[in-house]
């Protein structure tokens, strides 16, 4: 592995001197259902040519389908190692979401097949990790390996949540992934709550509270 050229628009793999750098980044801390998940990502810089540089940027600045297309790039390409780790719905419930979103990020550089000596986080909030951790604020627009772990772990959400919409079509999670949108809402008060739901969540505690 090698490390990024200074004059690429994301420099902090770069500063990392002597150090295999994995980026980390999570989606699904909002939605009101389903799990979190967290993505892992190292790159090797001799393999990762610019057509794949191109196109990794924050998941949330992609709309599905490009989104869904990067990942599938990156996630063949020889530059790239991923992990991915998830927390399920009950971890969030009984460990409050950020330390279930940790966990999740603990599981994702776990199931690394090589791990990194370095790890760049999204966020402000470090999981506990035996390698050093640096937290960068709006990571995914800084660090390739940050945005390039946005996209793996979104997509992965994404289709998580397209599974359990097939289970209980009622709610929209394919269009909304879980989070609180009106159709979501009415679906939860028409329908009640699945083992899906994250029951510590504000809304879903109220309306739950409400039908006790």
């Amino acid at each position: 592995m090698t490390l990024f050229h200074p004059t690429f628009k994301f420099e902090n793999e770069f500063s990392l001197k002597g150090e295999l750098v994995a980026g980390i980044d999570e989606a699904g801390c909002g939605p009101w259902a389903g799990p979190v998940v967290a993505a892992a990502v190292i790159i090797d810089q001799d393999l990762f040519d610019d057509e794949l540089r191109a196109g990794v940027k924050d998941s949330k600045k992609l709309v599905r389908s490009k989104r869904e297309s990067a990942c599938e790039k990156l996630i063949a390409h020889p530059s790239i190692q991923y992990g991915v780790g998830e927390a399920s719905v009950q971890e969030i419930d009984q460990l409050n979401i950020g330390k279930a979103t940790r966990l999740a990020m603990v599981r994702a550089v776990l199931n690394l097949k090589t791990q990194p000596t370095f790890v760049l986080v999204d966020g402000i909030r470090a999981p506990v990790l035996k390698q050093r951790v640096q937290t960068i604020i709006k990571g995914d627009q800084q660090s390739f390996s940050i945005a390039a772990a946005s996209i793996i772990a979104k997509v992965t959400r994404d289709k998580i949540m397209d599974i359990l919409d097939k289970e209980h079509p009622s709610y929209g999670w394919k269009r909304n992934a879980g989070y609180g949108t009106k159709i979501h809402h009415e679906a939860m008060k028409l329908y009640g709550l699945t083992q899906h739901h994250r029951l510590s969540y504000a809304p879903v505690k109220a309306l739950l509270e409400k039908v006790s």
